[in-house]
Parts: C-alpha cells; structure tokens; sequence
C-alpha cells in the first residue's frame, strides 16, 4: 500500500499548454538577479510544448532550488531557463565520452522510443525495459561489461544502474524531476522525467550535439519523430472549446441519423397499414358461404 501511495504521489500528467506560461516562465530572473529570458539550446516555446518544465506534487530538498512555483492543482513548475541550463551543462559532460565509452539506461517506457532513437544514431549501449543488477560489478556474469560513464534517466526508477555505477565509481549522469533525490549523482540535468514528449526533446537536443560534436553523419530525425506525436503551442480553454464544439457537431450528426431513421421507419408502416387496409376492403364471402356457416 505505501509503495502504491508514493506511485501516485509521483506521477505527472500532461500540461495544460498556455502561452502565458511562456509569459511567466520568460519573467524569471537567473544569472545572479540579471534579467535573461533566453535558452540557449532551442527556443523557449519547445521547452512549453514538450511539458518539460512540469514537476510533480512532490518537491524534495535537493530539487527545491530550482522550482519556480506551484500550479493551483499542486503540480510543480521548474524555472525553464535552469532546465535548459542544467541540460546544456549535461550534454558538455555527455561528449567527452565515445559512444563506445557510456551506457545509457531508461526503465520508463515514456523514454523507450526517444533512447531507441538516440541509441540507433549514435551506437551508445542502451538498456530499457530491465536493467539487470550487478553487470558492471560482477565479473562472473556472462553479460559483465565495463564503461566508463553511465546516463539514467530517473535515479528512482534506474536505481539498479545507479547502484552499480557508484559501486563501481564511475560518472553517473541523471535526469531529475521534482520527486527525485540527487544523491549520488555527478551531473545533474532537471526536467520532466515521466513524459515522452520531454523526454523527446532531452534526447533530441542530446542526439543534435552529441552527433556534431563526434562528427556522426546521419541525418537528424525531427523533434516530433522523437516525441512520437504533433507538438502544438495552443491555449488550454481554446482546446477545450475546440473538442466541445466537435462533440456537439457528432451528438448534432447522430441525431439527424436517428430522425431519418424515424422517418423511415414512420413512412414504412404508414404504407403497411395502407396495404393491410386495401387487402381488407377485397375480400367478401359469398351468400352460400355465410349460410354454410
């Protein structure tokens, strides 16, 4: 029960997208109090659309300083110009290291499409799904290997692979949110951690700099063919107004289908009852017959 209780407490849903967010988020002031309300990787808008700066009911003490504030529903929002600061500071510290020199681990299937891709354009090792415990450290394994650096991307969910990488001590590279304690962590990069659509765009920025930087030549897929879905900067109440307006357009065709219908169906007994009345007017019995019977 206290497992489920600390499960629910934890998730995040997806943001209600809102240019006055963008509004607000650009009013932060980072830099020792000096006004700057640009990133550096890519434009604040993709940081908004992607949900990347939404936290969790949760807020621990290590991850306090770098929330901005909280929604009305209780949801965390982290300071976006920090998220795209500390992300930046990750990927310098990703590039030192060859593909062939890291490991790269995500146990959350929102990352499983965007880590795939990443993995596939760079050729760093990648484990999803299950992490199997003690192949950094027990050299009697047939799957033991060694790596130099390692990359999680929820230090509660990977917590094997971090385990591992500290007993090993090696660089240990982890994505935070709100909930996540930053023990143990080398380098720490901020963001929404539960999302594909944040994750998507971690792990594009990350495959954009990572392959410039090591000179891969492959062509780059699109932010939205890592998140796996159309990104739109739209006003929530828009939105909303736009569904209803589409639920009340079928409710509207479904009752026009059913008063055709009606009609129909009003229209074939009306020539029924005409029928079983002409029927009725044509037959006679005969004199002989009513004094038979």
């Amino acid at each position: 029960m206290k497992t489920k209780r600390i499960t629910e407490e934890i998730e995040t849903k997806e943001a209600d997208v809102s240019l006055d967010d963008v509004k607000e988020i650009k009013a932060v002031k980072v830099n020792e109090g000096k006004s700057n309300d640009e990133t550096v990787l890519t434009p604040i808008e993709d940081y908004i659309k992607t949900a990347a700066y939404l936290g969790t009911k949760v807020i621990t003490p290590t991850m306090r300083k770098y929330v901005y504030r909280r929604r009305l529903d209780g949801l965390a929002i982290l300071n976006t110009l920090l998220v795209d600061k500390k992300l930046k500071e990750g990927i310098d510290f990703i590039k030192q290291f060859k593909p062939k020199d890291w490991t790269l681990v995500c146990k959350r299937e929102a990352g499983w499409r965007a880590t795939k891709m990443f993995s596939e354009l760079t050729g760093v090792r990648l484990f999803t799904k299950k992490y199997p415990a003690g192949i950094l450290t027990n050299t009697d394994l047939d799957v033991f290997f060694e790596t130099k650096m390692i990359m999680i991307c929820d230090p509660w969910v990977d917590k094997n692979a971090l385990t591992d990488a500290k007993n090993v001590r090696i660089p240990i590279v982890g994505i935070c949110d709100t909930n996540n304690h930053t023990a143990g962590l080398d380098v720490v990069m901020i963001g929404n951690n539960k999302s594909n659509k944040s994750l998507g765009l971690f792990f594009w920025l990350l495959a954009r700099e990572y392959m410039k930087a090591h000179k891969i030549d492959k062509p780059l897929p699109s932010l939205e063919d890592f998140v796996g879905e159309k990104l739109i900067l739209e006003e929530p109440k828009k939105r909303k107004k736009k569904e209803k307006e589409k639920e009340l357009e079928l409710k509207s065709d479904e009752q026009k289908i059913e008063e055709r219908m009606k009609q129909l169906a009003e229209k074939a007994d009306e020539e029924v009852s005409d029928e079983s009345g002409k029927e009725g007017e044509s037959v006679s019995v005969s004199e002989a017959a009513q004094e038979g019977v």
